[in-house]
Protein backbone atom coordinates (compact mmCIF):
# COMPACT_ATOMS: atom_id res chain seq x y z
CA UNK A 1 0.00 0.00 0.00
CA UNK A 2 1.39 3.41 -0.91
CA UNK A 3 2.00 6.15 1.62
CA UNK A 4 -0.73 8.27 0.07
CA UNK A 5 -3.30 5.52 0.51
CA UNK A 6 -2.28 4.90 4.13
CA UNK A 7 -2.95 8.53 5.01
CA UNK A 8 -6.47 8.27 3.55
CA UNK A 9 -7.55 5.16 5.47
CA UNK A 10 -10.50 5.81 7.78
CA UNK A 11 -9.59 5.40 11.41
CA UNK A 12 -5.88 5.65 10.77
CA UNK A 13 -5.82 9.38 11.46
CA UNK A 14 -3.60 11.83 9.67
CA UNK A 15 -0.17 10.58 8.78
CA UNK A 16 2.37 13.37 8.86
CA UNK A 17 5.43 11.49 7.67
CA UNK A 18 3.85 10.72 4.30
CA UNK A 19 4.00 12.72 1.10
CA UNK A 20 0.35 13.72 1.22
CA UNK A 21 -2.04 14.17 4.15
CA UNK A 22 -5.64 13.41 3.16
CA UNK A 23 -8.43 14.28 5.60
CA UNK A 24 -12.18 13.75 5.26
CA UNK A 25 -15.01 14.19 7.73
CA UNK A 26 -16.31 10.96 9.23
CA UNK A 27 -19.59 11.64 11.01
CA UNK A 28 -21.25 13.70 8.26
CA UNK A 29 -20.42 11.02 5.69
CA UNK A 30 -22.14 8.39 7.81
CA UNK A 31 -25.20 10.60 8.32
CA UNK A 32 -25.43 11.55 4.63
CA UNK A 33 -25.09 8.01 3.31
CA UNK A 34 -27.71 6.78 5.80
CA UNK A 35 -30.03 9.65 4.85
CA UNK A 36 -29.57 8.94 1.15
CA UNK A 37 -30.62 5.32 1.59
CA UNK A 38 -33.61 6.31 3.73
CA UNK A 39 -34.71 8.92 1.16
CA UNK A 40 -34.61 6.47 -1.75
CA UNK A 41 -36.49 3.80 0.21
CA UNK A 42 -39.05 6.31 1.53
CA UNK A 43 -39.80 7.73 -1.92
CA UNK A 44 -39.98 4.21 -3.38
CA UNK A 45 -42.55 3.26 -0.73
CA UNK A 46 -44.50 6.44 -1.41
CA UNK A 47 -44.38 5.65 -5.13
CA UNK A 48 -45.90 2.20 -4.58
CA UNK A 49 -48.81 3.75 -2.67
CA UNK A 50 -49.62 6.17 -5.50
CA UNK A 51 -52.48 4.26 -7.08
CA UNK A 52 -56.06 5.01 -7.94
CA UNK A 53 -57.71 8.40 -8.31
CA UNK A 54 -56.13 11.67 -7.28
CA UNK A 55 -57.52 13.79 -4.45
CA UNK A 56 -60.25 15.46 -6.49
CA UNK A 57 -61.12 12.36 -8.52
CA UNK A 58 -60.52 13.91 -11.97
CA UNK A 59 -57.36 11.95 -12.63
CA UNK A 60 -55.54 8.80 -11.64
CA UNK A 61 -51.97 8.12 -10.70
CA UNK A 62 -50.07 6.51 -13.55
CA UNK A 63 -46.84 4.52 -13.74
CA UNK A 64 -45.02 7.74 -14.73
CA UNK A 65 -46.09 9.37 -11.46
CA UNK A 66 -44.62 6.48 -9.52
CA UNK A 67 -41.35 6.65 -11.46
CA UNK A 68 -41.22 10.41 -10.92
CA UNK A 69 -41.47 9.89 -7.15
CA UNK A 70 -38.61 7.40 -7.23
CA UNK A 71 -36.65 9.88 -9.36
CA UNK A 72 -37.29 12.61 -6.78
CA UNK A 73 -36.02 10.31 -4.03
CA UNK A 74 -32.85 9.67 -6.01
CA UNK A 75 -32.35 13.41 -6.63
CA UNK A 76 -32.82 14.24 -2.94
CA UNK A 77 -30.41 11.43 -2.02
CA UNK A 78 -27.81 12.78 -4.45
CA UNK A 79 -28.32 16.23 -2.95
CA UNK A 80 -27.61 14.90 0.54
CA UNK A 81 -24.48 13.14 -0.76
CA UNK A 82 -23.06 16.53 -1.78
CA UNK A 83 -22.18 16.98 1.89
CA UNK A 84 -19.80 14.02 1.67
CA UNK A 85 -17.64 15.94 -0.83
CA UNK A 86 -15.35 17.90 1.57
CA UNK A 87 -11.70 16.84 1.62
CA UNK A 88 -8.34 18.35 2.48
CA UNK A 89 -5.06 17.26 0.95
CA UNK A 90 -1.79 18.82 2.02
CA UNK A 91 1.84 18.22 1.22
CA UNK A 92 5.12 20.12 1.42
CA UNK A 93 4.10 22.40 -1.48
CA UNK A 94 0.65 23.49 -0.34
CA UNK A 95 -2.88 22.61 0.61
CA UNK A 96 -5.91 21.65 -1.47
CA UNK A 97 -9.32 22.25 0.09
CA UNK A 98 -12.50 20.84 -1.42
CA UNK A 99 -15.67 22.05 0.28
CA UNK A 100 -19.31 21.27 -0.55
CA UNK A 101 -19.24 23.96 -3.23
CA UNK A 102 -15.88 25.07 -4.54
CA UNK A 103 -12.28 23.95 -4.34
CA UNK A 104 -9.09 25.82 -3.59
CA UNK A 105 -5.45 25.02 -4.12
CA UNK A 106 -3.10 27.24 -2.15
CA UNK A 107 0.65 27.28 -1.64
CA UNK A 108 1.76 27.41 2.00
CA UNK A 109 3.18 30.89 1.37
CA UNK A 110 -0.31 32.45 1.41
CA UNK A 111 -1.44 30.65 4.59
CA UNK A 112 -0.84 32.53 7.85
CA UNK A 113 -2.28 29.77 10.05
CA UNK A 114 -4.84 27.07 10.58
CA UNK A 115 -7.65 28.04 12.97
CA UNK A 116 -10.14 25.92 14.81
CA UNK A 117 -11.89 28.38 17.12
CA UNK A 118 -13.91 27.22 20.09
CA UNK A 119 -17.53 26.82 19.04
CA UNK A 120 -16.72 26.91 15.32
CA UNK A 121 -18.37 24.16 13.25
CA UNK A 122 -15.18 23.56 11.23
CA UNK A 123 -11.59 24.67 10.86
CA UNK A 124 -10.45 27.55 8.69
CA UNK A 125 -7.31 28.67 6.93
CA UNK A 126 -6.24 32.17 7.87
CA UNK A 127 -4.63 33.77 4.84
CA UNK A 128 -2.16 36.65 4.73
CA UNK A 129 -4.72 38.85 2.95
CA UNK A 130 -6.94 38.56 6.08
CA UNK A 131 -9.37 36.14 4.43
CA UNK A 132 -10.65 33.07 6.21
CA UNK A 133 -11.12 30.00 4.03
CA UNK A 134 -13.43 27.39 5.62
CA UNK A 135 -12.12 23.83 5.76
CA UNK A 136 -15.36 21.87 6.00
CA UNK A 137 -13.50 18.55 6.00
CA UNK A 138 -12.31 19.24 9.57
CA UNK A 139 -15.60 19.38 11.45
CA UNK A 140 -16.12 19.82 15.18
CA UNK A 141 -18.56 16.88 15.11
CA UNK A 142 -15.60 14.57 14.42
CA UNK A 143 -14.00 15.65 17.73
CA UNK A 144 -10.50 14.13 18.14
CA UNK A 145 -10.18 13.22 14.46
CA UNK A 146 -10.61 16.89 13.54
CA UNK A 147 -8.20 18.04 16.25
CA UNK A 148 -5.57 15.55 15.05
CA UNK A 149 -6.12 16.73 11.48
CA UNK A 150 -5.63 20.39 12.44
CA UNK A 151 -2.46 19.49 14.36
CA UNK A 152 -1.10 17.56 11.38
CA UNK A 153 -1.78 20.50 9.05
CA UNK A 154 -0.15 22.88 11.52
CA UNK A 155 2.97 20.68 11.71
CA UNK A 156 3.19 20.59 7.93
CA UNK A 157 2.73 24.38 7.75
CA UNK A 158 5.40 24.93 10.43
CA UNK A 159 7.80 22.63 8.57
CA UNK A 160 7.30 24.73 5.46
CA UNK A 161 7.89 27.97 7.40
CA UNK A 162 11.05 26.51 8.92
CA UNK A 163 12.33 25.52 5.48
CA UNK A 164 11.64 29.07 4.24
CA UNK A 165 13.49 30.56 7.21
CA UNK A 166 16.43 28.25 6.62
CA UNK A 167 16.62 29.25 2.96
CA UNK A 168 16.43 32.93 3.91
CA UNK A 169 19.23 32.57 6.49
CA UNK A 170 21.53 31.00 3.89
CA UNK A 171 21.40 34.14 1.77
Amino acid sequence: MSERQEAALPGSGPAVGTDVITLRPRRIRLVCWSSAVVLVVLFAVIATTLTGPTGNGFGTFQRGDQLAMIGLGILFALGSLLFTRPRVEADARGIRVRNVFGSYELPWEVVRGIRFDRGAPWAALELYDDDLLPVVALQAADKQLAVDGVRALRRLHQAHLAALAERASRR
